[in-house]
Order: C-alpha cells, then structure tokens, then sequence
C-alpha cells in the first residue's frame, strides 16, 4: 500500500507552529516513504472560515517549503458527497434522526450529573416509532456500536482501547443538513485514500467515533499518530503571550525557514545528540514512531541559537532572498551596490535573526540621519581631528578602493599619530554609520564605496568641536 498523508487545518485562524510541525511531521512520513502529501482545507465552519486565514495557511506552507502532491482541497466542494454518505447510512441502518430540543437534551445531562455520570447522549431516539414530531428540524446521529472495543494502535502512543459504550451517537449532520467535522474528515480519508493520519492528539478521542463511521461504511481504517501538544517555556499551554506563535510572525520576527523547520522536528523528536538537521537528513532520519508521548515546550533561546547557525553557515545567496523581505521594510532596495551577498558575509558573525541584520546594514544603503549621542560625545573630539582628516585625504588618493589597502590606510595613519588602531577605527565607524557596531572597518569601508565614505568622514570633521 501506498503511502498517503494529509494535512488538514481548519482556516479559521493562522497557521500556528502546533499546526506546522503536523504538517512537518506528515510531510516528511510521505517524503521518507515515497508517498504522497495531501493538502485539504476543512472550512465548513462558514462563520469562522475566512479567506485570509486561508491565504495565511497557503503562505505558511509555501514559506516552509512543505510543498503538498494534492490540493488544496476544500471541504466546502465536497457537500454533495458528504450529503450522500449521510443518505447511504441512514439507509443501512447505521444512523437515525434525531429530535431532541435543546431544552430536552439540556435536562437530559442536568439529570445524569445529578446521577454522578459522565453527560452524554443517552440514544432516546434510536428507536423513536410513530410520526416525527412537527416544527422540529432533525439533525442525524450515528448508530456507534454498543458493545465491543474499538482498539487505536497509535504509532506514538501504542495500543489505545475504547470501549463502545462509553462513546455516545454523535451527530454527523445538523439540522440544517451541514455536515459535521467527525463526518467529512471520515469521508475525505476515505475518498482521498489516507493511509497514515498523523495530526494533535486533542484529536485522540475523535478517533474510535471516526473509525467506527468508516467501518460502517465497509473501509479499514488508516493508521494513526497522535502528536503530543506543544507548551511554553513555563510548561502551560503555548499561547501568545509566549511570543510568536503564527509561523508567519516567525518569519517577521527574522527567522529562516530552515531553522524553524530544525526547530519544529526537534520537538518532541530526537536522533542522537544531533542537532543541527538539514531538510535531507531530516527526510532520511525522522521516525514518527520515536516521537516522545510527553508534550514538548518551546525554548527560544534554541531557536536563536538555530537561526544564528543557518544564518552564518547558510548560502548567502538563499539568505539574501529572505532579507530581501526585512530591507523592504525600510523602503531599502538592496539591488544598488553593495552587493547585499557582499553585505550578509561581513554582518552574518554578529547577527542572530534577519530583523537585526537588516537594522545593522541599513547605513549601507541609506544616509545616515540619526547618529548615536553618547558615541560622537565620545569619539568625535578634537584630538582625532589632525588623524581623521589625514586618513580622509589618504583615502581619497587610493588606487584601489579594497579592504587590504583600506586597512593598511588606516593601521598606518594611526601610528603615524601614535594612536592605537581602535582609537581611529571608531570614529571612522561613528563618521560612516552612526552608530559603534558594524564589520571590521576595512571590510565596511571597501562595501560603503569611497564617495560615501569620503562624504561622511567630511561630515564628522564637521561634527567635531573646535
């Protein structure tokens, strides 16, 4: 049997990263199988599906890169079929129509608590005789088997019993003919051939309710594996006071996608001590049946860590393209010289997210128009003028506008003032870019070009009190 895997988010928020290590997990059990990857979106809550929150799980996925085989489908297209199921069971027998008022099944649970038992649909109108009862619109129930065992063997978690009786009609069809989410995730499985359902394990008690429908419906079930839930660093329930919980904040916040990705697989998942998983090893190494049972909590710290490794050991060139995104936000178009390869190599050792490297390179490519206080108050002095102006017009007559010489520049117009090299390398630094944190000197003043660098220093001389 093939293997077959889906992803199947309701849009009715963004994509959170509970949501994409599923889709990250299921992605990578078809990619190490030679499967197929099935993407279907399950917005039959019309009131709380929207096309944004569409778009925001589309854009999520793409960014990723978990590239789906099938789809997006969505259930809004399938009512027909999941009408027609609903028909076929209720004319075998294996589903009924329910009457119960709200006010009835309300009394109906008061009572039971008051008993001491769990509530839950007691199967009064399983065998209701006679004429239905006017002005009430039925919705349709589900004949669950009462008696016997329904036995899940969960890859994560092992041999998981239900027994029937303890699991009541659920509906599979409100009374306005919708069809509930227990009934269309059976059909689509059904119809689109999942063999391995890998999702939340909120969904666990769903599970023997969904595998009954299909059993009804003459099918085996698919395998499943329900994925622990992921808590905060605090051990509650992941949230946003947490921080970035949308993957697309995480984008925003200045994280790769690879680093999210290695973040994403290490939850709740290990290979040895290996840390660092590129997307190849990944495919080759996870196992979902060695994924912890136990939730996993977020640690930021790691993630950052993570993101400073892809951003110093990763190609450039893929890093420029998702920096693109961040010098946008300041209206910087990094086609103009330097070359922003150029600029990611001199910034990437002291950087950890792209919003930092963005901020730091922005003098690159814009005049400087805020300059620190405390670091011209410090640097910008009288004493540096004779030096500063002496390394300006050195500047101006070099043959080649390259680090090397740039450097030998400026470590020799020091001595010949008798500084030590930071003493003039950081008003240099504060002339050219405001601020005290840039690459080394040479380095930044070869990629600036020498009309802006000549420009700024001539600038700063005139900051300089008399």
């Amino acid at each position: 049997m093939s293997v077959r895997t889906r992803f199947a988010p309701s849009p009715t928020g963004y994509l959170h990263i509970g949501g994409a290590r599923t889709a990250l997990f299921s992605w990578l059990y078809a990619r190490k199988h030679g499967g197929t990857f099935v993407l279907r979106i399950e917005d039959t809550d019309r009131e709380r599906s929207t096309r944004e929150s569409i778009n925001a799980i589309l854009e999520g996925m793409t960014w990723l890169g978990l590239d789906y085989d099938e789809g997006p489908w969505y259930q809004t297209d399938r009512f027909a079929r999941y009408e027609e199921v609903i028909g076929q069971l209720l004319e075998q027998g294996h589903a009924y129509h329910c009457y119960c008022t709200k006010e009835e099944l309300d009394e109906m649970r008061e009572q039971q608590r008051a008993r001491g038992e769990k509530p839950r649909y007691d199967g009064r109108c399983r065998h209701r005789s006679g004429p239905p009862p006017k002005d009430i619109p039925p919705v349709v129930r589900f004949r669950n088997p009462t008696e016997g065992t329904v036995v899940v063997e969960d890859l994560i978690r092992g041999r998981v019993a239900f027994n029937n009786n303890e699991l009541d009609d659920l509906i599979i069809a409100r009374s306005d003919g919708t069809p509930t989410y227990n009934l269309t995730v059976v059909v689509d499985d059904l119809d689109m051939e999942i063999s391995h359902v890998i999702r939340g394990d909120d969904h666990l008690n769903n599970t023997p309710r969904q595998m009954n429908i299909l059993r009804a419906l003459g099918a085996t079930p698919p395998t499943y594996a329900h994925v622990p839930m992921i808590l905060g660093a605090d051990g509650s329930r992941l949230s946003k006071r947490h921080g970035a919980v949308s993957v697309m904040q995480y984008r925003d916040d200045g994280f790769l996608p690879e680093a999210l990705l290695n973040y994403l697989v290490r939850l709740g998942w290990s290979h040895g001590d290996q840390e660092i998983f590129s997307i190849e090893e990944m495919v080759d190494l996870f196992d979902v049946t060695q994924v912890n049972k136990s939730a996993a909590s977020v640690n930021p710290d790691k993630l950052l860590w993570l993101n400073q490794h892809y951003l110093q050991h990763g190609d450039p060139v893929h890093v420029a393209r998702h920096l693109s995104h961040h010098f946008s936000k300041h209206d910087v178009d990094p086609a103009p010289k330097p070359d922003v390869v150029d600029v990611i190599l001199a910034q990437r050792e002291r950087t950890k997210t792209l919003v930092e490297m963005a901020e730091r390179s922005l003098f690159f490519y814009k005049e400087v128009e805020q300059y620190d206080d405390k670091a011209v108050r410090k640097n910008l002095v009288p004493e540096v003028r004779p030096a500063l102006t002496e390394f300006r017009d050195k500047l101006a007559d070099l043959p080649q506008w390259e680090a090397e010489p740039i450097h030998a520049c400026l470590t020799g117009t020091a001595e010949a003032h008798g500084l030590k090299l930071g003493k003039l390398a950081q008003p240099v630094r504060v002339a050219v870019t405001g601020t005290t944190v840039s690459p080394p000197m040479d380095v930044t003043l070869a990629l600036l070009g020498r009309e802006k660098t000549l420009a700024r220093i001539d600038r700063a001389l005139q900051m300089i009190p008399e």
